[in-house]
């Protein structure tokens, strides 16, 4: 019998980590399964938290190398979003979170996308997703 990683609570990961966010960016995505979304790309708005280590992103030299660079969320949602038509918003943001959490300083991450555009009586449809890895103790030296 194989032994579980230990589990880590919100408030651990929020004591010992540094949330990094990148708010409302937006982008046109071939993305839905009705008709009149398949006609042409909509805009979508991307909302995404990572969590890293503080003890490893705190920098010494004030250089980026020394942070999680923001430019590689920019980049990985452009990477997902120019792949082809996408049908499902779940299916977009399971690929960004898997995405996002290949980053080895990446503990933990929230990926919500919404489509502000598809009724006209609501501000936006949505999905979200929160994730930590589960090797995160470890990432973070919480005892075993």
């Amino acid at each position: 019998m194989t032994e579980s990683p230990p589990r880590i609570a919100a408030h651990d990961l929020l004591l010992q980590c540094r949330r990094l966010f990148l708010q409302g960016l937006e982008k046109q995505v071939s993305i839905g399964i009705h008709d009149f979304e398949r006609a042409a790309p909509q805009r979508m708005r991307f909302d995404i938290d990572l969590y890293v280590p503080l003890r490893a992103t705190t920098p010494s030299t004030d250089a980026l190398h020394e942070v999680v660079d923001y430019d590689f969320v920019r980049e990985a949602v452009q990477r997902e979003v120019t792949r082809g038509h996408i049908a499902l918003q779940e299916t977009l943001c399971d690929a960004l979170l898997q995405t996002l959490l290949a980053h080895p300083q990446v503990v933990a991450a929230r990926v919500a996308t919404s489509k502000p555009d598809v009724y006209p009586d609501c501000a936006a449809v949505g999905v979200e997703v929160f994730t930590i890895k589960p090797n995160a103790a470890e990432l973070l030296s919480f005892p075993s």
